[in-house]
């Protein structure tokens, strides 16, 4: 049931920030699957890159990992059928925006 609660607020939160950001399109189904791949790209591709990339977030102190953000969101739009980004710096402005408002919705079921 948890897993259930946290896949549709991952879903409920790439709506939000497809709302947000322009350039970004996701239809309801969309949000369902781009939460359920960028999960597992965020479990499985993440780590590979960030340790390829390791001296080069250092000497950007970590700032690189906006890119490496970014770089799973285009790889998920480009999966997922109904989740459309339109450039790189879309991504990169969307990645933040679904940082944001994940960490709000954690703390509003912390509360």
């Amino acid at each position: 049931m948890k897993l259930l609660f946290h896949w549709l607020i991952s879903a409920f939160a790439i709506g939000v920030a497809a709302y947000l950001v322009p350039g970004v399109s996701v239809t309801v189904g969309g949000a369902l699957v781009a939460a359920v791949v960028l999960g597992a790209l965020n479990f499985f591709v993440r780590p590979i890159l960030f340790l390829l990339t390791l001296p080069v977030t250092i000497l950007t102190l970590g700032l690189f990992s906006l890119v490496i953000n970014a770089i799973i969101v285009l790889l998920a739009a480009f999966v997922v059928p109904g989740f459309t980004i339109t450039s790189f710096w879309t991504a990169l402005f969307f990645g933040i925006v679904l940082a944001i408002v994940n960490w709000v919705f954690a703390l509003w079921k912390r509360a």
